[in-house]
């Protein structure tokens, strides 16, 4: 019981990392893409951007937590 919490805690643990960095990834590109169609939105768009990053980060924090929290147990 113990070693198949650890494993699967491990595996959520590297699964959010690698969706996180898939999110940021698409939200940074789609973000440069829309400056260079539309470079007097560059503002907005950045101010849109870091939101949409930190909110991102912050769910795949919570989730690596949660699944740390079950390696421990």
């Amino acid at each position: 019981m113990q070693l198949t919490a650890a494993v699967f805690g491990a595996l959520g643990a590297g699964f959010t990392s690698i969706g996180a960095g898939i999110g940021i990834g698409l939200v940074g590109g789609l973000a440069c893409l829309g400056i260079a169609r539309q470079p007097e939105a560059v503002g907005d768009i950045q101010k849109a951007m870091i939101i949409a990053a930190a909110m991102i980060e912050g769910v795949a924090l919570f989730c690596a937590l949660i699944c740390f929290l079950a390696i421990g147990k």
